[in-house]
């Protein structure tokens, strides 16, 4: 978004590069909300939303866009955040904290 100037501009330049793949554009407050939805982005990646501002995203929305709530999600929260209505609900946690498991395999 940087490079292209606006979200506007990274959005065009997007599709006129991959016109038949869904874009997906992260945003963190809702001037840039307002900017993805007349962007017309398939998929709005809402970061670090508390649960009222997801709640105010979704009806600012009104289906226009796919929404996408990131950041902050956990097992105690995941029920409130589903219930906001956005569409799809990333859980970082699920990867980035994971402990490696010492597995071995002996063959006899």
């Amino acid at each position: 978004i940087n490079a292209a100037g606006s979200i506007l501009a990274a959005v065009q330049q997007a599709r006129q590069l991959h016109p038949d793949i869904a874009i997906e554009v992260e945003v963190e407050n809702f001037d840039e909300l307002e900017q993805a939805l007349d962007a017309q982005a398939d998929i709005i990646l809402l970061d670090n939303f508390d649960i009222p501002a997801l709640t105010k995203a979704v009806n600012i929305n009104r289906g226009r866009a796919k929404l996408e709530a990131s950041g902050g999600i956990s097992l105690a929260n995941v029920s409130a955040i589903a219930e906001t209505g956005v569409d799809r609900i990333s859980i970082g946690a699920i990867t980035k904290d994971i402990r490696a498991i010492d597995l071995s395999m002996r063959f006899i």
